[in-house]
């Protein structure tokens, strides 16, 4: 059962094979005998999960289940949830109960789904490690002294190790495709706007959006159905037609199911940068598309390269100001003992934001100042129009674009912490997709040295069903997506 796509569950609950009852127990037991070495997890509340389960299992018997009632989630801890403790990963928000729901988390209510527990992150979504949480490092299921990646390590690494069947992720810069590489899943961030950021604690808010993370891109479209869809509440939602993400996935396919695809090779993902084994891994699921019909021509994306740069005075610009509200004066951490208000202010702030998150706000701040503005943050701004002119160029001569996800598999922990530059470039392929806006997903594509490998693939906006279509098609003729890290069983 732990091995089962979504859709197999959903079947065996439709059934009455299994009850969500009997799921959620299942994986509330993993949860205590797996989550002490891996610390997935932040908050379980095993009475309110089985309150929801119990409520599905009414639904379904009444013939009135969906797709995913009764099916357990976990939702990163970034997402408020009514009665949750929502943390974000930091002591800033240490004891903060969300008094109402996250548009994500309401919409998987809506779908019957189980509310199975909050995962770990990277304080504030801050890293590409999950190394910076208050509460500790996530370690990653396939090798325990290695990062599971960031910011959404905690719910890649609980659905690599089967503690949930499926999570939710946010992605600023590569946090749902990064740690999906390096722990063998299929994880997609969608088209900005696509997915309401409603109660959803920002981090930097022209970039953040919440997608799906699971062991298939049929589980991810599954997941996207019902994440998907526009809000009022968030400015920067899309008001589009309704879209089912599973309808190509679905379709009856031939032998060569993707003839007439043109594939894009970006020459700036083929250089210098990324590890020959991972390259190797990369190029070998490529002649695969060529086989299932695909044909690959070469283009180029040369503002790319600047796309690291501008990612850390933007992102760090807006998150200086999304967390000027954490002040110790209305909810949240405060310090026990100051001197007066200004003196509150500055020891809650510098108690309860950890090293990166501080080290953030302060380069926001530095490049939002009077005389640094024009200098770094309107340069910055600058070079997204310019990075979103090359795909819009790219995207001229072919329908997706193919390359790795992570330049590596997943590094040490503590190896890249004392070198925040290092650490940033582990996103230098999936930075640029955040700026332009663009819809992105990373599936398993192999491994190297007994850790896996990601294969990334950038579509057009609001290509969504395209890139899941693709992405299925390879996971029919491969099987990496379905090899589970050993001890899990």
């Amino acid at each position: 059962m732990i091995a089962a796509s979504l859709q197999v569950l959903a079947r065996a609950l439709a059934k009455r094979e299994v009850s969500s009852v009997e799921l959620t127990h299942l994986y509330l037991d993993r949860i205590a005998r797996h989550n002490p070495q891996l610390n997935a997890f932040i908050s379980v509340d095993e009475g309110c999960s089985l309150a929801q389960a119990r409520a599905a299992d009414e639904r379904l018997a009444k013939g009135e289940g969906g797709p995913l009632t009764g099916i357990p989630i976990a939702h990163k801890d970034i997402f408020c949830a009514q009665g949750w403790l929502t943390t974000c990963g930091s002591r800033m928000l240490n004891n903060f109960v969300s008094p109402y729901d996250a548009a994500v988390i309401t919409r998987f209510k809506a779908a019957g789904a189980v509310l199975l527990g909050k995962t770990n992150m990277d304080e504030f979504a801050m890293g590409s490690s999950n190394e910076t949480s208050f509460y500790g490092p996530v370690r990653n299921p396939w090798k325990a002294d290695c990062v599971p990646g960031g910011s959404s390590g905690g719910s890649a690494a609980a659905v690599a190790a089967a503690l949930a069947p499926a999570a939710t992720g946010t992605d600023t810069g590569g946090s749902i495709r990064q740690p999906a590489a390096l722990c063998n899943l299929t994880g997609m961030k969608p088209t900005y706007g696509v997915v309401s950021r409603y109660g959803m604690i920002a981090f930097a808010s022209s970039l953040d959006q919440a997608g799906p993370l699971a062991r298939s891109a049929a589980d991810c479209a599954l997941l996207l159905n019902a994440m998907a869809g526009f809000d009022e509440r968030d400015s920067t939602s899309v008001e589009r037609p309704g879209e089912d993400y599973c309808r190509e996935i679905d379709a009856a396919a031939g032998d060569r199911p993707l003839a007439g695809l043109k594939i894009g090779l970006p020459v700036e993902f083929f250089g210098e940068g990324c590890r020959p084994e991972v390259m190797h891994l990369v190029e070998a699921a490529i002649a695969e598309y060529r086989k299932l019909g695909a044909e690959t021509i070469s283009v180029s994306l040369p503002s790319m390269q600047l796309s690291v740069a501008a990612y850390y005075v933007i992102a760090p610009a807006e998150a200086s100001s999304n967390l000027a509200r954490f002040d110790g004066v209305r909810y949240g951490y405060r310090a026990p003992e100051y001197q007066d208000l200004n003196d509150m202010y500055s020891k809650s702030r510098a108690q309860g934001f950890g090293a990166e998150v501080k080290r953030r706000i302060l380069i926001g701040t530095y490049v939002l100042s009077h005389g640094y503005y024009d200098a770094y943050y309107l340069q910055a701004q600058r070079i997204r129009r310019l990075i979103a002119n090359d795909f819009a160029k790219a995207f001229g001569q072919c329908d997706v674009i193919i390359g790795p996800t992570s330049p590596s598999t997943a590094f040490k922990l503590g190896e890249k912490a004392a070198d925040p530059v290092q650490m940033y470039l582990s996103d230098i392929y999936t930075i640029a997709v955040n700026l332009a806006g663009l819809p992105a997903i990373s599936l398993p594509c192999g491994f190297a040295g007994g850790l896996p490998a990601g294969l990334q693939l950038i579509g057009n906006y609001f290509a969504e069903t395209q890139l899941l279509n693709v992405a299925h098609r390879y996971q029919q003729v491969s099987d990496w997506h379905v090899q589970r890290p050993a001890g899990f069983d």
